[in-house]
């Protein structure tokens, strides 16, 4: 993939992420800032952001540099990017229909490829309110079986780095399903009864919403890819998979151990107290890798990429 095809990737993918007009100022600045960390090599992702949102650039000029064996890729991607936070939205909808017919995909392939990511989606469990309700405590003071709430959290770390190692974007796409999901648990199991919005707010108080999210990791591999195969070829790529893998594993597992402290607080953290406390989680599920490295290797082995949905409801 040459970089005009990189380029072009990353363009529909920015496209996707602001397909539904919902992202207020401060995901506008997270993803803003997102493009420039990323934007190393040779390609120049703050340009990609303004072709998007100050220029403007159309369908039919994002897909033209494509080939034909790029271009079903490119709509899984923006389909994943539509879906990052839930089911797709009606303008995401209307986008991806346009996207599909400049791509030149048959519109059965593009709807199916599309009830596929809102089934991941929707496995994530939780109410698709807007989240202008706080989160309710129904239980009253709740305390839970600590250590099982700490396997789980190391059951769905181990489960999204196994999903990273997959070649299958739609197998990226369900970790923040997953994520959400734990999340949902976790805030669940101190006697909160959360929806989809409050669970955005908690984790878009780390930095980034989980569009962003997905974008990062999406633009991570994607460089990361091209750049190994120009360093060294395949194993420079594989390489970079597994640091992706390892990636997942740590941000899963601090974010959940986050919301647990969290819920069990009270929720009496401001944004600037759980960033700050997220920070040196991370770096603890960073050190834990190695130690569950054989049971992810064995849980990619064991993963049936058709039935995802049920995976995540497990967790």
């Amino acid at each position: 993939m040459n970089d005009s095809e990189i380029r072009a990737f990353l363009t529909i993918a920015l496209m996707a992420a602001f397909a539904d007009g919902a992202k207020d100022d401060r995901e506008r600045a997270a993803l803003r800032s997102l493009a420039t960390r990323l934007g190393e090599g040779r390609i120049d992702l703050v340009d990609v952001y303004d072709d998007v949102l100050v220029r403007k650039i159309s369908i039919a000029d994002a897909v033209r540099p494509l080939t034909p064996e790029t271009r079903r890729q490119a709509y899984e991607t923006a389909v994943a990017v539509a879906d990052a936070d839930g089911v797709h939205s009606p303008a995401e909808g209307a986008f991806l229909r346009e996207l599909a017919v400049a791509l030149g995909v048959p519109a059965q392939e593009a709807q199916g490829y599309i009830g596929q990511a809102d089934a991941v989606a929707e496995a994530a469990g939780v109410a698709s309110a807007s989240g202008s309700e706080p989160a309710r405590q129904v239980s009253g003071h709740v305390m839970p079986d600590v250590a099982a709430l700490d396997r789980q959290i190391v059951n769905a770390a181990v489960t999204n780095a196994a999903l990273e190692l997959l070649p299958e974007s739609l197998a990226s796409m369900a970790i923040l399903p997953l994520q959400v999901r734990l999340v949902y648990q976790i805030g669940k199991a101190y006697g909160y009864e959360l929806d989809q919005g409050h669970i955005k707010e908690f984790v878009a108080t780390l930095g980034v919403g989980l569009t962003g999210q997905y974008l990062e990791q999406f633009g991570r591999k994607l460089l990361g890819g091209l750049l190994g195969t120009v360093l060294g070829g395949m194993g420079r790529a594989v390489g970079h998979q597994t640091a992706s893998s390892g990636m997942a594993f740590a941000t899963t597992w601090a974010l959940g151990q986050l919301a647990k402290q969290y819920y069990s607080g009270g929720r009496v953290l401001d944004a600037g107290k759980l960033k700050a406390a997220f920070a040196p989680l991370f770096e603890q599920g960073q050190g834990l890798i190695g130690r569950y490295g054989s049971e992810i290797a064995e849980r990619a082995r064991t993963i049936d990429v058709r039935n995802l949905p049920a995976l995540i409801r497990r967790i």
